[in-house]
């Protein structure tokens, strides 16, 4: 073979091969071609809200291998309404919408993001996907007064909190200096042995503040 034909079949094979695929981004788990509402397509079009769908739906996995029977039943009523939740996030165009007792945001992405963090972290909680730092603590300076505190390392940082047969999670509303958790009918403030909390019993309507102290 010549020179001259060796090049022009190796331009030819060059041509035959297709070019790689670009990369595309992932997207939510959820089929977008059916997305509905604003909130459904924003996330479709938003990496980081995908990414955050995504993350969400690992830890939904995860604490799916944990349940059975109306445990199951529970954690999939459980995340449909908090998906009903997420969808109402339209809402929060130029309106201040309230995520925690004192966390708010303005603008349907800020909402949506929010309601991912909170729902991942808590399922990350509730069902120990991550490991706690466990703090028993003496209230009123009565050591048969006392509330359970587990620590965990999410996004944002959670607490799961217990108090006799109580049990709430809470998440850092702010820098880690100052310390404030919030939940349900349920605020915290960390300081370093200590934590001041603030529990309102619906039943009374009484709100208990305790001064705590580790025992």
């Amino acid at each position: 073979m010549t020179r001259k034909a060796l090049f022009a079949a190796l331009a030819t094979l060059a041509m035959a091969q297709p070019f790689p695929a670009l990369a595309s981004t992932p997207g939510p788990t959820f089929n977008c071609a059916r997305a509905q509402g604003e909130v459904e397509k924003l996330i479709c079009s938003d990496p980081a809200l995908s990414a955050l769908d995504r993350k969400l739906d690992a830890a939904y996995r995860a604490a799916g291998t944990q349940t059975s029977g109306p445990l199951t039943a529970r954690l999939r009523a459980e995340q449909g309404g908090w998906v009903k939740g997420r969808n109402e996030c339209w809402k929060a165009h130029g309106q201040q919408t309230w995520i925690t007792a004192t966390w708010t945001v303005d603008t349907v992405k800020a909402c949506v993001e929010a309601q991912y963090r909170l729902r991942t972290s808590e399922l990350q909680a509730v069902w120990r996907l991550v490991a706690p730092q466990s703090i028993t603590y003496a209230c009123q300076d009565n050591p048969a007064d006392e509330v359970v505190a587990h620590f965990f390392a999410t996004d944002p940082a959670t607490i799961r909190l217990e108090r006799g047969d109580r049990s709430v999670t809470l998440w850092q509303v702010s820098g880690a200096a100052a310390g404030l958790y919030e939940g349900q009918n349920v605020s915290l403030v960390h300081q370093g042995r200590t934590v001041k909390v603030s529990w309102l019993n619906t039943a009374t309507g009484r709100t208990d503040t305790l001064q705590c102290s580790a025992r």
